[in-house]
């Protein structure tokens, strides 16, 4: 079996603060009270079509007790803690360097832990579809969905000449969270996709890219090789070198040094659970458009909000119209939901040099 996945579950979840506390970030906890948690349900989609001992689990090892805990069946040895944080170029660098010493034929997908799909029939479909491409294409094969509004907060992926396949094309470029004028533009040219973070590529080009992104660390890994291979070697080379890797994330590590990017066209039901404004687009409404996240609430002229407080707790909310209300433990955010990841962004830095991390 050439097939493998690289689960990304290794962030800080701060666009979702406060309910996403850096002890406890958005991807290990069960958000929308269904019994599973964001990990567990990327898990869950990709064991489909995938066997346990090829799944491979990013993250940090502050985190590693949350996903031996929610996914007991992944083997130990698939999950690589990273030692200190960062972005996710590092981590599937190594996730990379450890499957290829496994099998030199395979063809990865690598999948954020923070997503929604809505068609998982579809999303499948278009999975193995993608891995076929790039086990006989040398190339990084992106994922992309038609965007439904002029969202800014995500990534967007120009379509080029079309490939050898009906729904595969050249990237022309891609632009990384535009302002929302720039964000209608692209929607309405209908040439733009949002880039889903989904990236899929056979292992020895993977590798390859992302030596031009991490050439000192990559080249020092590589000088290893000449000593047999053995995981206790390569753990040991993470711990000493792992903090000498740049903080830069594997979306701008593909678009920006691999010279053969293509996206294909999907409609499998897409959200990005990273950020406020995502969820509330993508969740049913109530009264008044506004979206009630397992609270005990009474809302009264109250329209377009997202809200999310303690269970325990009865809130009475008048007046609001397009607002995040969120509490969890000692924070309570009360924010204009337009934009919101900026602005969050400003609060937890104000926080953190006031108050320090306690409320982080």
């Amino acid at each position: 079996m050439n097939n493998y996945c690289i689960i990304l579950a290794g962030g800080k979840g701060k666009r979702l603060w406060p309910c996403s506390r850096e002890d406890c970030p958005k991807q290990f906890l069960d958000f929308f009270s269904t019994g599973k948690t964001l990990l567990q349900k990327t898990y869950d989609r990709i064991v489909k079509f995938i066997p346990p001992e090829n799944i491979y689990v990013c993250t940090n090892k502050a985190y590693t007790h949350y996903v031996t805990w929610q996914l007991p069946e992944l083997p130990l040895d698939n999950i690589l803690s990273e030692p200190i944080f960062r972005d996710t170029a590092p981590c599937v660098a190594w996730a990379a360097y450890r499957i290829v010493h496994i099998n030199s034929d395979a063809r990865i997908i690598v999948v954020p832990s923070d997503q929604a799909v809505f068609k998982e029939e579809v999303f499948i479909n278009n999975l193995q579809e993608g891995l076929e491409f790039v086990g006989k294409n040398n190339c990084i094969l992106a994922m992309g969905v038609k965007p439904t509004r002029p969202e800014p907060g995500y990534g967007y992926v120009q379509i080029g000449e079309q490939a050898d396949g009906e729904n595969v094309f050249k990237v022309k470029s891609f632009t990384e969270k535009p302002d929302r004028k720039f964000a209608e533009m692209f929607m309405n040219s209908g040439e733009f996709y949002w880039n889903t973070g989904i990236f899929l590529a056979n292992v020895r080009h993977l590798r390859e890219t992302l030596l031009k992104t991490l050439p000192s660390v990559l080249r020092n890994i590589k000088a290893t090789e000449k000593t047999p291979y053995s995981i206790e070697n390569e753990l040991k080379f993470i711990e000493d070198n792992y903090p000498s890797y740049p903080n830069i994330s594997i979306d701008h590590s593909i678009f920006d040094k691999s010279g053969c990017v293509y996206v294909m066209k999907c409609d499998f039901g897409w959200a990005d659970l990273g950020m406020w404004h995502s969820i509330y687009e993508n969740l049913s409404k109530g009264e008044g458009d506004n979206v009630v996240i397992g609270s005990q609430v009474i809302l009264d002229d109250s329209k377009n909000n997202i809200i999310n407080l303690p269970d325990d707790h009865m809130s009475i909310i008048n007046g609001l119209d397009g607002y995040i209300v969120a509490e969890k433990g000692n924070v309570l955010l009360i924010c204009r939901k337009e934009d919101s990841s900026a602005l969050i962004r400003k609060y937890i830095n104000e926080v953190q040099v006031k108050y320090g991390d306690e409320f982080i």
